[in-house]
């Protein structure tokens, strides 16, 4: 078993990633619309063009990491040579310089798109080390819980913190507001990086004389069935969630008409995900993994429904609605993670090729495609119902801003439910191919 502090160390990566992944998450559409001056449709339609580079970078960082060989291991020396990198490139994508309305957009572009890279340089390999720690299945649902109980503090940490410390650091200057406030979480993710990286261990290795190139990965990728369910299972889950979490900003200040109350409400949704989260362990002992991922998806489903009948004078039932529906749904989030490894050990099996780096590397490209259509969704869907950035919004776009809340969110889960129907490893047939994995060698 790995210690508490093992998997406490693994955990603060998933604080530093969560830093910048939530904040691009809930704040970047708001920041572009309303503090840069960019349309809601170019953000939109920027979010989904910077996928084609990933779908590019992505297997590459996989199949770079995998064979990657140093005496800190393949994945964890990434967390200690690109901390400050990413550091850097997220501060650069909340900067505003005073550029023409062209230059803006070209500006917001080029540091997107470098800060999605120096994610995905530093995040595939910390995401693939989840799945090196340990080769207990049991165990790896507890790592996961650890990390994403961790990862949602950072979360919780952005979700409380960003906006009175765009107040603090701005003085009413929202632009200089919100890059300082990147500046000090992002020195912040770098120290836990680096705390990742000296508190965990490599322990489950690929063969010695295996040898990897980007064709024969792939390849060994395309025959894992059981991979090419989660990578289209992650595209819709994210889709639905990112949409849901782009808009609440939104659905607060405009259909809530409640400016003041964002801070709460985003802050009790990542509540609601902390409890989740630390749910999922004592879940996974009581139901099998995918059918309890199943119910959870369908449940996020009914809860986002019901929010459509929510009036803006219901506040509380408003709040309670997005707790639940945060908290079920991250609570199926380590169940995930933890099948993205036994996937892993099914391909090892299957094929005899151990290709670890790959498999987290393909399933983050379809989360971060799922992160680039949700938000390019939000954009689109606030543009088609005619969205005017600062200004009392008409009934039609209230109406279309609640649908988008709601509906969308609410029928990507059930088609997550739908897809992993065909999800075939079950917590037997886990352990078995576990037991047969360490036989062979």
């Amino acid at each position: 078993m790995l210690s508490k502090k093992e998997k406490i160390a693994y955990g603060l990566g998933d604080t530093a990633s969560n830093i910048i992944f939530q904040t691009v998450m809930l704040f970047l559409t708001f920041f572009y619309t309303d503090i840069f001056g960019i349309s809601p449709a170019i953000v939109g339609s920027m979010f989904l063009l910077v996928r084609i580079i990933d779908a590019v970078t992505d297997p590459l960082m996989g199949a770079l990491a995998d064979n990657t060989k140093s005496r800190h291991g393949k994945y964890r020396p990434y967390l200690l040579w690109l901390a400050l990198p990413f550091a850097f490139c997220s501060v650069l994508a909340f900067t505003t310089p005073d550029f023409s309305e062209n230059g803006k957009v070209w500006y917001a572009f080029a540091t997107y798109t470098l800060l999605m890279l120096a994610y995905t340089a530093i995040n595939i390999p910390y995401s693939a080390l989840g799945g090196v720690l340990t080769a207990d299945p049991n165990e790896r649902v507890s790592v996961q819980t650890y990390r994403f109980i961790f990862g949602m503090l950072g979360g919780l940490l952005v979700t409380a913190c960003t906006l009175p410390l765009v107040e603090y650091f701005g003085q009413g200057d929202q632009a200089r507001g919100y890059q300082w406030t990147i500046a000090a979480m992002s020195l912040l993710g770098m120290i836990l990086f680096l705390l990742c990286f000296a508190g965990t261990r490599e322990r489950v290795h690929a063969p010695a004389n295996q040898k990897i190139t980007l064709r024969s990965g792939m390849s060994t990728l395309w025959q894992n069935d059981q991979w090419r369910i989660l990578c289209v299972a992650a595209l819709f889950l994210l889709t639905g969630m990112v949409l849901r979490n782009t808009l609440a900003i939104y659905y607060v200040k405009y259909f809530l008409g409640r400016d003041d109350l964002v801070t709460s409400f985003v802050t009790l949704g990542m509540i609601g995900n902390i409890a989740g989260v630390a749910m999922a362990q004592w879940l996974s002992t009581k139901v099998d993994k995918v059918k309890a991922y199943i119910g959870l998806q369908l449940i996020s489903a009914v809860i986002c429904v019901l929010g459509f009948f929510i009036s803006p004078e219901q506040i509380k039932m408003a709040f309670a609605l997005h707790f639940f529906w945060s908290f079920f749904l991250q609570m199926a989030t380590p169940l995930l993670w933890a099948k993205m490894a036994d996937t892993v050990d099914y391909g090892h099996y299957k094929t005899g090729i151990r290709v670890t780096g790959l498999v987290y590397s393909s399933i983050v490209f379809f989360i971060k495609l799922g992160l680039a259509v949700g938000g390019a969704l939000a954009g689109w869907l606030l543009a088609v119902y005619g969205y005017q950035a600062n200004q009392a919004q008409s009934a039609e776009t209230l109406n279309g801003l609640l649908l988008s809340f709601t509906f969308w969110p609410a029928i990507c889960s059930v088609l997550v439910a739908i897809v992993m129907t065909r999800y075939t490893l079950y917590n037997a047939r886990v352990q078995q191919i576990a037991t047969d994995l360490a036989a062979r060698h």
